[in-house]
């Protein structure tokens, strides 16, 4: 599954899928349903595109209707990922707004469970990145847009869907392989998904007498729009290599693992990372 990747860059956060070449694998032709999340309500956060994308597409192909948050300058990748999980034959609500914003974490909820009387899944998948390769460039507007949309919306939003949950249900993080080594010219990031990591393992505990089920995924370079959006072209050309494996994932190989988190085949599994990264060794 090796793929070439040409020089390219994005000037708009968090990317547009639309744009990237190649297209990324969104789901493999060979993944067949067996019903794992039939009649269930899931809520992705950043489900218009990369991984978001490609677990809306495979939550649907397992019987899951979907709720998509993203912003108003990806609704073009919102419109197809719609696309995508409608020919799966389930339905797709699709919710445009700014996760920086509590009134947003709360409706995005709110408007879920009145379209479709329930929430059982949700995945806080969206965040964004700069790049910057000193402290001192790092700007407080940045910084602030950094934490409040990567870590502060993942709270707002639990705290919103807690209430709607029942025995069973679950939420899965996204953090990264950067919550574990850290990545020099991505300080603010690296911090907001050290703190993502950290969130998931408190929150496990803390629901647990619910019997809802936290989790998290930590995965390593996979090909997204938020990489050319985050990097220079020149870098994006050479995304991947330095992991054992020496190449990118594709989405569709980490969105089988929330198929699995979201299932009752990890009903004895909370407060756990899994670690799609190429073969590089972290201190889980």
């Amino acid at each position: 599954m090796n793929i070439q990747i040409p020089p390219q860059h994005q000037d708009v956060q968090p990317g547009i899928e639309a744009e990237l070449t190649p297209q990324p694998e969104v789901i493999k032709d060979n993944y067949v349903g067996s019903e794992k999340l039939k009649g269930k309500i899931a809520l992705i956060t950043g489900g218009d595109s990369g991984i978001g994308r490609a677990v809306a597409v495979h939550f649907a192909r397992e019987g899951a209707n979907v709720t998509i948050a993203y912003t108003e300058r990806e609704e073009e990748d919102a419109q197809r990922t719609k696309e995508l999980v409608e020919a799966e034959g389930q339905h797709c609500l699709l919710l445009a707004g700014n996760l920086r914003q509590p009134t947003f974490c709360e409706k995005i909820v709110a408007d879920t469970v009145s379209r479709f009387g329930t929430l059982n899944i949700l995945v806080n998948n969206a965040s964004v990145q700069y790049q910057n390769k000193n402290l001192e460039d790092i700007s407080d507007e940045e910084l602030i847009e950094t934490f409040e949309t990567n870590i502060y919306a993942m709270f707002r939003v639990a705290r919103a869907a807690v209430p709607h949950f029942h025995e069973g249900d679950c939420i899965i993080n996204t953090t990264s392989v950067t919550a574990y080594q850290g990545r020099a010219d991505l300080l603010d990031y690296s911090s907001t998904k050290g703190a993502i990591m950290t969130f998931t393992r408190a929150l496990s505990s803390n629901l647990a007498s619910k019997k809802i089920r936290v989790n998290g995924v930590a995965p390593g370079p996979i090909w997204t729009p938020l990489n050319p959006a985050s990097v220079s072209a020149e870098e994006v050309a050479e995304f991947g290599q330095d992991v054992p494996m020496k190449r990118p994932g594709q989405p569709s190989e980490v969105a089988p693992i929330y198929v699995y988190l979201a299932s009752e085949d990890a009903t004895y599994v909370t407060g756990q990372m899994i670690h799609p990264n190429g073969g590089t060794i972290v201190n889980a």
